[in-house]
């Protein structure tokens, strides 16, 4: 089975009502529903030496305003909601300038819009899987170490928390690349990896605030007489790639990180 890819903290105490100014640093804007990505695939590479990862970026706030989306049965017309996000410069240069490289020593038609679309994909059916907790199926999607960690802190999350986890592709509303690495391992095999981080809204029953304190961040749509309420998440997810020569081009995950759910 292949996955369908393409070739961090803070504390919000508030609940953000749509539409809302809000002062920190990202923001939110209803807008129309968006297209969904397409697909393609990929299985396991051997794991190799770790590369360091840089820290995730910051990202910048401004107000939200209100827009309609597509219509609702009844006439009405359902609102939607992107996050947008500006990284750290020196960050964004970087991931950039390691994209260049994997075009131009690895693969020349590897395009970084169609890995994101990809990677988008492949979040929501390996989130979903391991929301219900089917580890058979994630045997050719997440590497053996990270499946292992995952059976471990699976069995000890609620019902609610793992229903969480699980990012409907429709949901995901912004997605950017927080980290690139090239290296090789001890026998001179070549490994490209990419850091994916994603924000999705979900209406799985959650505490207002993580054990911590942490206030976890909601989004109230609707008006007086007919609201519902959302929680937006966080989730980093690592693909990696072998690209020794005669190694089949797939990718696998990694690295699996759900703030607030998986601990």
């Amino acid at each position: 089975m292949a996955l369908p890819v393409g070739a961090s903290r803070s504390r919000c105490p508030w609940a953000l009502r749509v539409p809302a100014a809000h002062p920190r640093r990202y923001f939110l804007l209803p807008a129309a529903d968006q297209a969904k990505p397409g697909r393609a695939g990929f299985p396991r590479p051997p794991s190799p030496r770790r590369a360091a990862l840089a820290p995730p970026p910051r990202l910048p706030v401004v107000p939200a305003r209100p827009c309609s989306g597509g219509p609702e049965p009844g006439g009405r017309r359902k609102a939607g909601v992107v996050v947008v996000g500006v990284p750290n410069p020196l960050m964004w240069l970087r991931t950039r300038l390691y994209f260049f490289l994997v075009r131009a020593y690895f693969d020349q038609e590897f395009s970084v819009h169609e890995f994101t679309e990809g990677a988008k994909q492949a979040f929501a059916l390996v989130s979903r899987l391991i929301s219900q907790c089917k580890y058979d199926l994630l045997e050719e999607l997440v590497s053996k170490e990270m499946l292992q960690v995952l059976k471990e802190k699976l069995s000890s999350l609620s019902e609610s928390h793992r229903s969480a986890l699980a990012a409907d592709v429709d949901e995901i509303m912004y997605t950017t690349a927080g980290d690139v690495g090239i290296y090789y391992d001890d026998s001179g095999r070549k490994f490209v990896s990419i850091l994916m981080r994603f924000w999705y809204l979900t209406s799985a029953d959650l505490p207002d605030e993580t054990p911590d304190g942490t206030k976890i961040f909601q989004v109230v749509f609707g008006d007086e007489t007919s609201q519902e309420t959302k929680r937006l998440l966080t989730a980093n997810y690592e693909f990696r790639r072998e690209f020794t020569q005669g190694v089949k081009p797939d990718w696998t995950i990694t690295r699996i990180e759900h703030p607030k759910l998986l601990e």
